[in-house]
């Protein structure tokens, strides 16, 4: 009889399942009972639940045992891990029926007789067949068969349950539903230990319709339409500006439940360490916030391969909303098309527009030329320091971005396409792609509101 009443190992389980630190070790430590216990309770409870823990006095045939060691030799699982499937209080006796088994065969798994015993040849395989079949109806047979096909399908699916340590009423009818196209229903019902009506009130609750469902189409309607771009903070944000109140945990739960997966940019950094030749200070001091458009600019230059060719981009970009004010691409990576970049942005400021301009150490930047352009227009030049290329992270972060969301999942046949790509996406980006931290605002929409300028 066990030493431990019913409610003592309801208190060790609930004790375990409350997540407390320290595991089956600590429960154990403090109910002052060996820690092996602790986790034959556990997975009684999880696999018969209140059952496990009421008195119950078996009498176990030989079909049963032999049924018991097939299990274990076929998943490989130890005695413990047995007990908790079958509801065997003592695991000590399943190694007590192997080593019968072993020794004996079917017949030694029989109840012994009183007197002297019979001794047994020694096999190693269970048989699939005893010697009392012979005598046994075909009828007989073909039941026993059918219901043992049925245990053996039951128990495969059940087995990925045991092993993580997680089965449940639902577990168990989705198991059932799957297998009663191939067997008949009421015998799996046995097999499983589940009431009839707890079978059909589990099928019932399944289909219930998936009141998610009209948020996981807008969210998917969302990522299709942004290709992807948007994890589940920006599409957190364009679902809240169509007026629909979400929680940004649920929208990450359903991208996860849809498999829906945003384009992550690879982080890469690259310095280059020379000769400091320092044209302009570094004014910018990685301020890189503007309190109104037009007054921090940054710039740099970034290439692009398709095939044995290559393209250049060389973009201006306003700190205040990150929109790209102006830019231009090339094949070669020539003065002049930096020049014309920034000719192109110059003639979008206001007469009393005088931004800072940052750029990096390359040599278009070093050029008299550059320095001439920008002072005829009053601007102040900014450079960050040589191999640190945090000075400029803003425009390094639009050139990630630029090709983790445009570039890398696509393939372009030529570079006119790429050219034609390139000028696509920027108008996306700058009226179409929305950022958190301009309030799930476009950079153009955020510009142009109407209670800022």
């Amino acid at each position: 009889m066990s030493r431990h009443s019913a409610q003592f190992k309801r208190r060790v389980v609930k004790d375990y399942l409350s997540g407390r630190v320290g595991g089956s070790a600590e429960v154990a430590r403090r109910h002052d009972i060996d820690h092996g216990t602790v986790r034959k309770w556990v997975a009684a409870w999880r696999l018969h639940g209140e059952a496990a823990f009421r008195k119950k006095f078996s009498h176990y045939d030989s079909r049963f045992k032999l049924k018991v060691l097939r299990l274990m030799v076929s998943k490989d699982l130890s005695c413990r891990q047995v007990a908790a499937v079958f509801d065997i209080r003592n695991p000590g006796v399943i190694g007590i029926w192997k080593r019968q088994y072993d020794s004996g065969g079917i017949q030694a798994l029989e109840p012994r007789p009183r007197g002297r015993p019979v001794k047994q040849p020694k096999s190693s395989v269970p048989p699939d067949s005893t010697e009392s079949d012979e005598t046994r109806t075909k009828e007989e047979l073909l039941a026993e068969l059918n219901y043992l096909r049925m245990e053996n399908a039951y128990l495969k699916k059940l087995d990925a349950l045991i092993r993580s340590e997680s089965q449940s009423t639902a577990q168990k009818t989705q198991i059932v539903a799957g297998l009663r196209h191939r067997f008949p229903v009421e015998g799996l019902l046995k097999v499983a230990g589940l009431a009839r009506s707890t079978f059909y009130y589990h099928c019932k609750a399944s289909l219930v319709a998936d009141k998610h469902a009209p948020l996981k189409a807008r969210i998917r309607s969302l990522f299709e339409l942004h290709k992807g771009r948007y994890g589940y903070r920006r599409i957190t944000s364009a679902i809240r500006r169509l007026g629909i109140v979400v929680n940004h945990k649920t929208v990450q739960r359903l991208m996860q439940l849809m498999e829906l997966k945003c384009l992550v940019r690879p982080k890469k950094y690259r310095a280059f360490r020379g000769t400091v030749g320092r044209i302009a200070p570094n004014v910018l001091q990685r301020q890189f916030d503007a309190d109104a458009p037009n007054r921090k600019w940054v710039t740099d230059i970034t290439e692009f391969r398709v095939g044995e060719s290559k393209l250049y981009l060389s973009p201006v970009l306003d700190l205040y909303n990150g929109e790209i004010v102006a830019y231009e691409t090339a094949t070669r990576p020539a003065f002049a098309m930096v020049a014309g970049m920034m000719r192109k942005a110059m003639r979008k400021l206001k007469h009393d527009d005088r931004p800072m301009v940052h750029s990096d150490q390359g040599w278009h930047y070093q050029m008299s030329a550059y320095q001439a352009l920008l002072a005829r227009r009053g601007l102040t030049q900014s450079m960050s320091r040589k191999g640190n290329c945090h000075d400029n992270a803003t425009m390094e972060s639009f050139f990630g971005t630029l090709k983790s969301e445009f570039f890398y999942p696509n393939r372009f046949e030529s570079i006119e396409a790429l050219q034609a790509g390139i000028k696509d996406y920027i108008h996306y980006y700058n009226h179409h792609r929305i950022k958190l931290k301009l309030k799930g605002l476009s950079p153009v929409m955020y510009r142009t509101q109407p209670s800022r300028h």
